[in-house]
């Protein structure tokens, strides 16, 4: 997690020098703020990291000595295939229409076919076929 944090530290003293030159050379507001905030989300991940490696146990990329081996282990279940990522396109499909037409009916059902979706996606392996014990 030292890495990380150390690699985030940098990106976000990167995008604060690269805010400060930009403000100086072009004076414009809406750049510098998107540079100066890109750094500052930077800055934010580097101390979430920098401050929970201090509490857990060093990570194998933080050893000078470590191996590719060293992160064998299970890293947890992963779905084969799902279907259902296919009605929750759809719903968000149906609701960006409904949206560009302003079309309320369009925008209820689209959410409704993605809270579907989503419902289906969570439960999909406690109940039927795919049921995990």
């Amino acid at each position: 997690m030292r890495v990380t944090g150390r690699l985030f530290g940098g990106i976000a003293a990167f995008f604060g020098l690269i805010g400060a030159v930009y403000w100086v050379v072009a004076k414009e507001p809406a750049g510098t703020a998107a540079l100066v905030f890109t750094g500052a989300l930077g800055f934010l991940v580097a101390f979430y990291f920098l401050f929970t490696a201090s509490r857990v146990e060093p990570l194998p990329e933080d050893e000078q000595e470590s191996d590719v081996g060293d992160y064998a282990g299970e890293y947890g279940f992963f779905s084969p295939h799902s279907w259902w990522p296919l009605p929750i396109a759809v719903g968000s499909g149906l609701t960006a229409l409904g949206l560009c037409f302003v079309s309320w009916w369009l925008i209820l059902l689209g959410v409704a076919v993605v809270v579907a979706g989503t419902v289906g996606l969570l439960f999909e392996y406690y109940v039927g076929e795919f049921a995990r014990d």
